[in-house]
């Protein structure tokens, strides 16, 4: 088997006119998908006699990236790639003559029915103008008599009886059409719906010329790879918690997924796929930076009215100077607008890494953007288990596990779902973790800790006497009861107000000092921790106390 080898590699739109040796079919034989695009190789098997020939590969869609199609492969002999040419075409379908006769029969069809209805539509109008003498008709008895007529009671009835038979005869007729215009305007719109769906009579494509030159007859499979846009794959995670006992430790396990979605332009049949976290159109280089300078603003002097205007021109003549426009009287451009800096959004984190999962087995992936969700990996670990608990807004205790995995790839972020103890509890999110690194996930609500929180001060007073400033106390009292069997590990969230002032001035209060203060970056957010028995109730007591001048007034913003 020889590889074959690519003497001129080009790539380029062309509009050559040269006839192709031969055409030949492909098939899509693997996909690598990225976080933001894919890379397709197609394969195809062709014969070629000795010499040059040219090969051309008819059915590479049309999103394919021109710039990224290339071309390799294997041959039972030497084969050279001498260039290779892309251009857009618009292909006629294999079904487009059936499509045609298909379109022209159901536009006869609707042509017909709308006749149809239209006759319908007269019937309707008739039997209404039936209905309206019929009406007037009706009215004749019950006008007077002319004098001197000799009409007969006998004549009235006949003459109501044909009434009644006559709206009777209208009313049927008009029912009948109106139900004959229904049942036509549906049979239209179902022909119509038909005709819209028929697939255009061409489809574009992107056509590749491969020039190749054979020392002698043989097969090659040919590969072509191109990158398309509108695909990619989300990563997701299933973390499943068991919970232990008294006896055996906690376990955790973390399954990796992900959903695989794609509108290419083409499906993806029966494909060898691999996940990439690489991204090939996020560009390769940091983006550089311009000089930034700093100036005072130029002053801006007023522009004489018109009337001043005149009085300086008398003055110049007066003086036999010629009139010139001085810079001093027109105004100085205003400076530059400042650009705002902008910061890079953070649609997809940025990982110093790159790793690749081989989907085990075939898949096939619609091009309709319907996800495809597939099994990565599956890894365990035996986490840190506690309770947080953040009475100020919720009185209850939810149970966390500390995960980490010290091998593998790093996780990327993703939507999480949670079981504990082969209960689904909800979702979460898995931030970007690197191996080694530590997270935070909640697995729902330990009714087995009992969490009360109370207000046991709060008042507002006035100290001192000739400089008198104003207090707000405020102490708390928390109360945490373990009903396990087991001793837990228990982490206490609360906060204090944070003075943006230096006349304001905030002061803990209490016997219980917080174990971390600022807690996750967060200033004024404060965590207790504490290891509680079986059994055991904590009692957690803490406060604050602020001052700030009296003749001010102070507010609390982001309770």
């Amino acid at each position: 088997m020889y590889k074959i080898a690519c003497l001129v590699f080009l790539v380029a739109f062309s509009a050559t006119a040269n006839a192709a040796d031969l055409t030949a079919t492909s098939k899509i034989d693997s996909v690598t998908v990225f976080l933001s695009g894919a890379e397709i190789s197609r394969l195809a098997k062709v014969k070629l006699d000795k010499g040059d020939s040219t090969i051309t590969i008819i059915d590479i869609p049309a999103s394919a990236v021109t710039g990224s199609i290339r071309v390799e492969g294997n041959a039972t002999g030497k084969l050279d790639i001498s260039s290779v040419d892309t251009r857009r075409t618009f292909l006629s379908r294999q079904d487009a003559e059936a499509a045609d006769q298909e379109r022209k029969k159901i536009e006869d069809q609707i042509e017909a029915l709308r006749d149809q209805k239209a006759t319908a539509d007269a019937q309707i109008a008739a039997a209404e103008t039936q209905k309206s003498l019929i009406t007037n008709l009706a009215q004749l008895p019950m006008r007077p008599a002319p004098s001197g007529s000799g009409g007969t009671g006998e004549d009235w009835s006949r003459v109501l009886g044909l009434i009644a038979q006559g709206s009777s005869d209208a009313a049927r007729a008009m029912i009948e059409a109106q139900g004959k215009t229904r049942d036509l305007e549906r049979q239209i719109e179902d022909l119509e719906k038909k005709l819209s769906q028929l697939a255009p009579a061409k489809s574009e494509q992107t056509e590749v010329k491969i020039h190749v030159a054979a020392a002698s007859p043989l097969e090659a499979d040919m590969i072509i790879r191109y990158q398309v846009g509108n695909a990619s794959w989300t990563p997701l995670y299933d973390a499943r918690l068991n919970t232990g006992s008294k006896t055996e430790p906690a376990t955790l396990e973390l399954a990796r997924r992900a959903a695989i979605s794609q509108r290419s332009g083409e499906d993806w049949q029966d494909a060898q796929i691999e996940l990439s976290t690489s991204r090939p159109s996020g560009g390769a280089s940091a983006p550089e930076l311009q000089t930034v300078t700093v100036d005072f603003e130029p002053e801006v002097r007023p522009v004489p009215t018109a009337k001043v205007k005149r009085s300086m021109a008398r003055d110049s003549e007066a003086d036999g100077m010629a009139l010139d426009m001085p810079a001093e009287i027109v105004a100085a451009p205003p400076p530059p607008a400042a650009e705002p800096i902008e910061e890079m959004k953070a649609a997809v984190t940025v990982a110093p890494f790159e790793a690749t999962f081989a989907v085990p087995g075939r898949v096939s992936i619609a091009g309709t953007g319907e996800a495809k969700r597939v099994v990565l990996t599956t890894e365990s670990t035996e986490p840190q288990l506690f309770c947080r608990t953040v009475p100020k807004t919720d009185p209850k205790a939810y149970l966390y596990a500390k995960m980490s995995f010290a091998k593998g790839t790093p996780l990327l972020p993703g939507d999480v779902y949670l079981f504990r103890d082969g209960t689904f509890v909800g979702t979460g999110t898995v931030p970007l973790l690197t191996p080694g690194e530590s997270h935070d996930l909640g697995f729902g609500i330990d009714d087995q800790v009992k969490v009360r929180h109370a207000v046991i001060e709060e008042k507002r007073g006035e100290t001192g006497l000739i400089s008198s400033s104003h207090t707000d106390v405020r102490n708390y009292r928390v109360t945490v009861k373990n009903m396990h069997e087991r001793p837990i590990q228990l982490e206490m969230i609360d906060q204090v107000p944070v003075a943006l002032n230096q006349e304001i001035k905030v002061d803990f209060l209490g016997r219980n000092q917080p174990t971390k203060s600022d807690f996750d970056d967060k200033r004024g957010v404060m965590s207790f921790e504490a290891k509680l028995e079986p059994d055991e109730e904590k009692v957690f007591e803490y406060g604050y106390r602020i001052t700030w001048p009296g003749a001010k007034a102070i507010y609390y913003s982001g309770q």
